[in-house]
C-alpha cells in the first residue's frame, strides 16, 4: 500500500492540558494545528474524579469533562483533533527543515514544527482492586487530590523522595497517614527521610507491601503484608497513594531528542525548545518536578508562542504555506 504523506504548519502530540493549550494558542496565531490524542485521549485528568485546583473552576469539575471542554475550545479556534498516535519520528536538524511523524504505523505527517505533550504516566502496582478503585479513592497524585481526605486516615506506598514529600503534604491535612515501604530503609533524601520520620501522624511501616486495597466502589481499608515474616494485618483508610515514580512517554524520541537518564525531555533555559530545531517539549514530558494540569497548561502556552516565533525566522514567502 502506498505511503500516505500529507504536510502540516503544526503538529501536536497528545491531548493533555498541555496539548489542548497548546491548541489553542496555535490556532489563534493561524499555525493551523493538527492534533493526534494519543492512547490515552485527554490524558491523565480522564482517571481524576474532581479537579479543584484548576482556576476558573470555582466549584470543582470532573477531569473528563474538563478535557472535553479544552478540546471543544482548541476546536473552536480551529485546531484538527485526530485519534492516533506517533509510532515512529524523524526529525530534522537543520532550522526551517522538516519534521517526518508516522502515526498509527501507516501514515506520514510532514510538519514545520512539532509540539510533543505526550505527558508521563504514573507507575502503578497493577493489582486488581488498585486498578478497579482509581478514582473511587486511589490515586497517584496527592497534591491533587489529598484535599479530598482532609482528616481522613490514608495510606500511601513508596519510599523516594516524591512518597516522602506526598506523605509530609498529606500528614498536614489527614488525621494519619501509614506509609509502605518495601525494603527495610527509604530511598528518599536524608533531609526528606528526616522530615516524614519526625511527623507523629505518619506511621512508616518497612518491609511492608500491598496485599489489597479493600471497598467495592470505593476505597475502605487496606491489607498489607510484611515481605519478611509474611504477617498480614488489615487498617481501615478512605484514600490510597501510589507514589512509586512516573515515566514520561517518550521511548519514541529516544536517540533523536536529549532526555535525562529518566526519559524527560530535556528543554533549553527558560523555553521548552529541545535540540531539534522546531521540536518543542511541553508539561509532564519534561516536567519531574511540578506535574500539576495548570503548569502544563502554562507550558503548552509556552511552546505555542516558541513555535510561532521560530517560523517567523525561518520562513519565506516560498514556504508559507
Amino acid at each position: 500500500m502506498a505511503e500516505q504523506i500529507e504536510r502540516v504548519k503544526t503538529l501536536i502530540l497528545g491531548s493533555g492540558p498541555a496539548g489542548y493549550t497548546a491548541a489553542i494558542y496555535a490556532a489563534r496565531a493561524d499555525l493551523k494545528p493538527v492534533m493526534y490524542t494519543g492512547m490515552e485521549p485527554g490524558g491523565q485528568l480522564t482517571t481524576t474524579t474532581e479537579v479543584e485546583n484548576f482556576p476558573g473552576y470555582p466549584e470543582g469539575i470532573d477531569g473528563p469533562t474538563m478535557m472535553v471542554q479544552l478540546q471543544q475550545q482548541a476546536e473552536r479556534f480551529g485546531t484538527e483533533v485526530r485519534l492516533g498516535m506517533a509510532t515512529a519520528v524523524e526529525f530534522s536538524d537543520q532550522p526551517g527543515g522538516i519534521h517526518r511523524v508516522t502515526i498509527d504505523n501507516n501514515k506520514v505527517i510532514e510538519a514545520r514544527t512539532v509540539i510533543i505533550s505526550t505527558g508521563a504516566s504514573a507507575k502503578y502496582l497493577n493489582i486488581p482492586s488498585e486498578q478497579r478503585l482509581r478514582g473511587g479513592g486511589v490515586s497517584a497524585c496527592a497534591v491533587c487530590d489529598g484535599f479530598f481526605y482532609k482528616g481522613q486516615d490514608v495510606a500511601i506506598v513508596g519510599g523516594g523522595d516524591t512518597a516522602a514529600e506526598e506523605a509530609s503534604y498529606l500528614a498536614n491535612i489527614c488525621n494519619k497517614v501509614t506509609m509502605l515501604v518495601r525494603k527495610d530503609q527509604m530511598r528518599a533524601s536524608k533531609a526528606m527521610q528526616h522530615r516524614v520520620m519526625n511527623l507523629p501522624n505518619i506511621d512508616i511501616r518497612f518491609n511492608t507491601e500491598v496485599d489489597e486495597i479493600l471497598g467495592d466502589q470505593v476505597v475502605e481499608g487496606l491489607r498489607m503484608v510484611n515481605n519478611q515474616t509474611g504477617e498480614k494485618e488489615e487498617i481501615p483508610i478512605t484514600g490510597f497513594f501510589v507514589a512509586i515514580g512516573h515515566k514520561p512517554n517518550t521511548d519514541i524520541f529516544r536517540g533523536q531528542l536529549d532526555m535525562d537518564d529518566t526519559g524527560y525531555l530535556i528543554t533549553q533555559g527558560k523555553t521548552t525548545k529541545t535540540n531539534k530545531p522546531g521540536v518543542f517539549a511541553s508539561g509532564d514530558v519534561q516536567d519531574k518536578v511540578y506535574r500539576q494540569a495548570v503548569t502544563a497548561a502554562g507550558t503548552g502556552c509556552m511552546a505555542a508562542l516558541d513555535a510561532e516565533r521560530y517560523l517567523a525566522t525561518v520562513e519565506t514567502p516560498e514556504t508559507v504555506s
